[in-house]
């Protein structure tokens, strides 16, 4: 068991310095060419869907009172895209399957929209706590109720991403290590069923990291 959650063991180092963590930011600077240099196939394939994400993102905020607010969500799902993606290359560590990554992001985007809420939109914020056409007797329980869901979003968030990307990473693992020790008749349909884990995996990869931008956008957008 401890070799088949190795993968997830951040505490590989070199001269005393978390050297895993350091994939984190490859992606990110594989990126950083297509905002400088010349237009090219690259960079217009890449902001093809930041383009259409930055629509729908802003269905979901108000465009002129959040002027720039669609950016920071783009950010983040690129920044967990790549590490997911990442993750999948070998000898990669896959910081995304860690809470400390995913509650470092999670839990500041919950805390900071709360504190506006509740500073600038006091009375939104009182509404959001009883849903409309609520019974008057159910009201006192529906308080609590909101308050639990509100309470617990950045855990859900972090611990949603982090739950899948550690599943299909153990998949894999698991898959590897059988294929070892099967005969060669049964090799060809080992490989074929890793390399159809492995694309569910890279879509999952994607999905995840859409799933939680577009969550922390809604719930960004209650606040307003």
């Amino acid at each position: 068991m401890t070799n088949l959650f190795s993968i997830f063991d951040p505490s590989t180092s070199l001269m005393n310095m978390p050297m895993n963590w350091n994939s984190t930011f490859i992606g990110m600077m594989l990126l950083t060419n297509i905002y400088w240099m010349m237009n090219n196939r690259y960079a217009t394939m890449w902001f093809i869907p930041m383009n259409i994400l930055n629509k729908e993102f802003k269905i979901l905020l108000n465009p002129k009172t959040n002027k720039g607010t669609t950016l920071i969500f783009i950010s983040i799902f690129t920044l967990i895209m790549l590490n997911n993606i990442m993750g999948l290359f070998p000898y990669l560590f896959t910081s995304t399957s860690h809470l400390t990554m995913t509650l470092t992001l999670a839990l500041p985007l919950w805390l900071s929209s709360m504190m506006f809420g509740w500073i600038k939109n006091t009375e939104s914020m009182f509404t959001h706590l009883v849903p409309v056409g609520t019974p008057m007797v159910l009201m006192p329980f529906m308080v609590c109720i909101e308050s639990i869901s509100n309470l617990i979003r950045p855990g859900t968030l972090s611990v949603r991403l982090a739950a899948n990307m550690i599943a299909g990473h153990l998949i894999l693992t698991l898959l590897g290590n059988t294929t070892m020790n099967v005969s060669m008749n049964l090799m060809p349909i080992m490989l074929f069923t890793q390399m159809m884990l492995l694309t569910l995996e890279t879509a999952v990869a994607i999905i995840q990291g859409y799933v939680f931008a577009v969550l922390s956008t809604l719930y960004t957008s209650e606040v307003n």
